[in-house]
């Protein structure tokens, strides 16, 4: 799971860039590269200050993060099934587009 990546999806989809997001939560833009690229993972405090932001929940944040990897292998059949259902009425719900789901 990587986390890092989710956020840089969101980022991404308002069209922001490193610096606008982080002055926009209050962090260095060294410190949002660093979650981005999976080196770092943010706090709790800085994971609710991105999500408030983005208007979405935590769980969205970790639904955008989950691998294929990150599932048990006895339940990867029921995950295939079930998880693109899921994310897209996720995605639906908070009005975002389902190309955030993509690698």
């Amino acid at each position: 799971m990587n986390i890092g990546i989710a956020i840089k999806k969101l980022r991404k989809q308002k069209a922001l860039n490193q610096s606008e997001l982080a002055r926009e939560v209050g962090m260095t833009q060294t410190s949002l590269s660093q979650i981005e690229s999976g080196a770092k993972t943010p706090s709790s405090s800085t994971l609710k200050k991105l999500c408030a932001f983005f208007e979405v929940p935590e769980l969205l944040i970790f639904l955008l993060a989950t691998d294929m990897e990150d599932i048990p292998e006895k339940n990867r059949d029921t995950f295939e099934k079930v998880f693109p259902l899921v994310s897209g009425l996720l995605l639906e719900i908070f009005d975002l587009p389902k190309s955030l789901r993509e690698a």
